[in-house]
């Protein structure tokens, strides 16, 4: 997921979109825990993309209605 397709989101999407990133990395985990996973890239894009929400949301809250 890119910035720009975040940026169009509105508030409350990112933060279930984040929600559910979350939920899925915390199952992408324990499948790489059980030797189960095959691409092991997934979590880290997943992080990434995580913290591309979290970043967008922190900048929306300190620029106000920029």
């Amino acid at each position: 997921m890119t910035a720009q397709e975040i940026r169009k989101m509105t508030d409350e999407e990112i933060l279930e979109k984040i929600k559910a990133s979350k939920s899925e990395l915390l199952d992408l985990r324990m499948q790489n825990a059980r030797g189960a996973l095959e691409k092991p890239v997934k979590i880290h894009t997943l992080k990434k993309d995580i913290a591309r929400m979290m970043t967008i949301l922190k900048e929306r809250e300190l620029g106000g209605n920029k």
